[in-house]
């Protein structure tokens, strides 16, 4: 009966790669493991395994970014060899933050169980080489709140498989994925200030299930898109790395991935376009990809059982972190070029040069081959119309246009900075929360640029998160204005620059002013029946 407090298991017993053998305490064995993969941790499931392994491993340190809405704290382990425990020692190592963030929408549950089985492999496995030239930062379960409002049939296309999961939703009914620019969430604060901020993670690995269409692969991914950032990050994981993973996916694993998208049966059948979601930096890896950093979306295919997403979820993300292992240098140096690009084209170009704050989805200049999905098969109903029903056989198809590139439809000249009324110091509050540097006038100064003269102002009647989305028309006036003493300037020529102007310029289409952080300041203004002047003001 000894044999209660250790248990010996095939390490992924649901892939037939994986047939190394490794005694474990009966302690770190997962809920997936102990229940033929019907059920998923529960938040205390979670701790108690992180305070497990805590206890058997001198390589991890266990902190929190915060607190949720119902006052839980959001565990977050830092695996590094040799340890260390704190952000200031992470940047004396040398070596890239790699930050693995799961459970963001708590239907979505692999990623979670694959951030506790790669710590048990990495600290107590034969996967401690992993350590050997970066710091891994995981957070198994972002969402906590969502996690343990267990129900069946809250994931529909996963067809119970876990048999329950918890919501989409976090303790306030916020989609945690739609708040990376107005952080109303106590997730996102947590996550922007303890991680981003604090640790600097050169790659976000965010995990998800998609619940789209019946393409045919196991796991889709997508790298933080371009909008109005620098292109050196994005360039490296789309065209290097990830087909670099997806390679060796097949070749290792036998495991089938591709670029993150959906068709749609309206426009007929063989498919003929692919579309990604879009670019707004309200989704957190859009959002990182403004700060000049690396980061990749991971969607395992919701139609296969619990277990096989979770093998191919834990073997994309493996071979990301062994990429990043291998490459560290040369992560950390295409991160430094696009965050130093930034700051120049400030000091050197702005006033001259404009980027794009309104996107339009394009296709890529290659199309898709030899593209895997189930295959459909026409019937005539009897009213005569046509229907699409999967047919459960895989098919390819070559040729298939990708739209996943984003064009600008609006552009606006990058200043050198803004100017922001002391009035509006929550706006200001909630820039230096993202990490904005920002300066308070000792004094009254002069500046010449341009100030938007908004001349049209569109409200949406339905609610989106909570808010109804505004969009504004107008135009540019160049002019001079005199801040006061206690106004607030942000120089432009800091790293995050692409973030601000993304967040700042009135016509942005994912900006504060979308967001209504300026209905209360212009609503005294009549707007949107009188013209006014958007209150922020660009000098160059």
């Amino acid at each position: 009966m000894k044999s209660i407090f250790s248990v010996v298991f095939f390490l992924f017993v649901f892939s037939l790669s994986a047939q190394i053998k490794t005694t474990f305490p009966v302690s770190l064995l997962l809920v997936p493991e102990k229940t033929n993969f019907e059920k998923t941790s529960t938040y205390s499931d979670v701790m108690s395994f992180l305070n497990a392994i805590k206890q058997l491993s001198p390589h991890i340190s266990l902190q929190t970014i915060g607190k949720s809405t119902s006052g839980l704290d959001i565990p977050m382990a830092v695996l590094a060899n040799p340890m260390i425990s704190n952000a200031d020692q992470a940047k004396a190592s040398g070596k890239p933050v790699v930050y693995i963030q799961a459970n963001i929408h708590a239907g979505e549950v692999e990623g979670k169980e694959v951030a506790m089985m790669l710590m048990r492999d990495i600290l107590l496995g034969d996967k401690m080489d992993l350590l050997q030239n970066q710091i891994i930062i995981f957070v198994p379960i972002y969402n906590v709140d969502g996690n343990d409002k267990m129900e069946k049939g809250l994931r529909a296309s996963q067809e119970n498989s876990p048999l329950e999961t918890g919501t989409r939703e976090n303790g306030q009914g916020l989609d945690l994925n739609r708040d990376g620019v107005k952080m109303e969430a106590p997730e996102t604060k947590g996550m922007i200030a303890n991680v981003l901020n604090l640790w600097d993670p050169q790659l976000t690995v965010d995990l998800h299930t998609t619940n789209g269409t019946w393409h045919g692969y196991s796991l889709t991914w997508a790298p933080g898109y371009l909008s109005s950032g620098e292109s050196g990050p994005y360039n490296y994981l789309n065209d290097v790395m990830l087909p670099l993973i997806t390679k060796n996916a097949k070749e290792k694993y036998d495991l089938n991935l591709g670029p993150f998208g959906d068709f749609s049966l309206r426009e007929g059948w063989p498919l003929k376009n692919f579309y990604t979601y879009n670019h707004h930096p309200r989704y957190i890896v859009n959002h990182i990809g403004l700060r000049n950093r690396m980061s990749i979306l991971s969607e395992s295919f919701a139609h296969e059982r619990f277990y096989q997403r979770i093998n191919s979820t834990y073997h994309f993300v493996y071979e990301i972190l062994n990429h990043c292992n291998n490459n560290a240098s040369e992560i950390l140096k295409i991160n430094k070029e696009a965050e130093l690009a930034a700051i120049e084209k400030v000091r050197n170009q702005a006033g001259i040069i404009k980027k794009g704050v309104r996107f339009k989805m394009v296709p890529t200049d290659k199309p898709l081959n030899h593209f895997r999905t189930y295959d459909y098969e026409k019937y005539l109903k009897e009213d005569g119309s046509i229907s699409w029903l999967k047919s459960g056989k895989i098919t390819y198809y070559d040729n298939i246009t990708y739209y996943a590139a984003f064009k600008d439809t609006v552009s606006a000249t990058l200043p050198r900075g803004y100017v922001i009324p002391a009035i509006m110091d929550t706006i200001v509050q909630l820039l230096q929360q993202h990490g904005v540097n920002v300066i308070k006038l000792e004094k009254k100064t002069r500046f010449s640029g341009e100030s938007f003269f908004i001349e049209k102002w569109n409200k949406s009647p339905r609610k989106f998160e909570g808010h109804n989305m505004v969009s504004v028309e107008g135009t540019f006036n160049a002019r001079e204005m005199v801040a006061k003493k206690g106004d607030f300037i942000i120089d432009m020529a800091q790293p995050l620059a692409n973030l601000i102007f993304y967040m700042l310029e009135p016509q942005s289409d994912d900006g504060l002013l979308s967001w209504n952080f300026f209905d209360h300041i212009l609503k005294g203004s009549n707007v949107p029946f009188s013209p006014v002047d958007y209150p922020v003001f660009k000098y160059f």
